[in-house]
């Protein structure tokens, strides 16, 4: 009994018309047999969900650089968020939601160290700049595992373009870039309220009487609010002209006095140091990378895989090697 076979057909019969059939997929980089069990969204899900990359989320900063707290968002919560509001939003209109949640997770793979202060720091040393969604679809293509995930082109190009300009590919890769939004919005509110950068009366009050006053209500409402405009021949994933205004608003709210200047960001400076000093470091230290990095020197640009290992480090192993290397070591007789 072929149960993918079976899994397949279930999902020509019950799933909207506008999805992306995981039988219908452009298929992976390098050809495999087929799993007698799982869609091939659903092999690409589980190959992220175990990879190592994804566990280093766990230690990796969202917003607050290496919080104390144990209610702070980290790059591995966010990622769970985004993948259950994308998820919601998917099974609500018949999208395919494997496809849907292996994108989500597999999103921000290649986020750096200290958040976008790790991003921003490797973007200004780095030849050709750095961008972490480039890198995420360099970890699942190239780096982890050292030869890559070999996931689908639908799940590659929802990872690659879940950020900027240009739109992915499928409805579900384009539900992912939303629900990322969303994601981000409301729990780095919640974490601004926490941290006393914020109190909900310095939210703009318009905001708050579009999209409700509670964090799981606005939620709430950018979920429906997609479902409901979206339900019919959606061409292309969006919100209602209300709801994505007061969207806008609020994450401009958020630039302007939790992601830019304040007390939340007032470590990013030495993230970035620590950073930038280890890619100098390594430059001219190459010799000093882990073995299985040497060996990748041989065939690509050193900086390129410098650029690499720094990425794939951790808050915690970033500044535990910058204490090794650049500062003094108590004396044990």
């Amino acid at each position: 009994m072929d149960i993918r076979l079976r899994a397949e057909e279930l999902e020509r019969r019950i799933m909207s018309p506008y999805a992306c059939l995981s039988s219908a997929s452009k298929g992976r980089e390098r050809p495999e047999d087929e799993c007698n069990v799982r869609t091939c969204f659903q092999r690409d899900r589980d190959r992220i969900l175990h990879s190592k990359s994804f566990r280093r989320l766990k230690y990796k900063t969202q917003v607050f650089t290496i919080p104390e707290g144990d209610h702070y968002r980290t790059r591995l919560t966010h990622t769970l968020e985004v993948a259950q509001i994308a998820r919601t939003v998917a099974r609500a209109l018949r999208l395919n939601e494997d496809l849907t949640e292996a994108i989500a997770l597999g999103h921000d793979l290649g986020h750096t160290p200290f958040g976008h202060a790790g991003e921003d720091a490797l973007n200004e040393v780095m030849e050709g700049g750095f961008k972490h969604n480039q890198q995420s679809l360099r970890v699942v293509d190239v780096l982890e595992g050292g030869r890559g995930l070999n996931l689908t082109y639908e799940v590659r190009d929802g990872i690659l373009n879940h950020t900027g300009d240009t739109r992915p590919a499928t409805l579900e890769g384009q539900i992912v870039k939303i629900a990322d939004r969303v994601a981000y919005i409301n729990h780095d509110i919640d974490d601004a309220i926490r941290g006393g950068i914020l109190t909900m009366g310095n939210i703009p009050e318009e905001c708050l009487a579009v999209l409700g006053r509670e964090h799981r209500n606005r939620i709430n409402t950018m979920v429906l609010d997609l479902v409901q405009t979206n339900w019919e021949e959606p061409g292309v994933i969006r919100m209602s002209p209300a709801i994505q205004s007061a969207t806008d608003q609020l994450r401009d709210f958020l630039f302007a006095h939790v992601y830019i200047g304040s007390d939340a960001k007032r470590e990013e400076a030495k993230a970035k140091h620590v950073v930038q000093r280890l890619f100098h470091h390594f430059s001219e230290h190459g010799e000093a990378l882990p073995e299985e990095y040497l060996l990748r020197v041989r065939n690509a640009n050193t900086e390129r895989v410098i650029c690499d290992y720094i990425a794939g480090m951790t808050d915690r192993f970033a500044i535990r090697f910058y204490q090794r290397t650049f500062l003094p070591l108590p004396w044990v007789e």
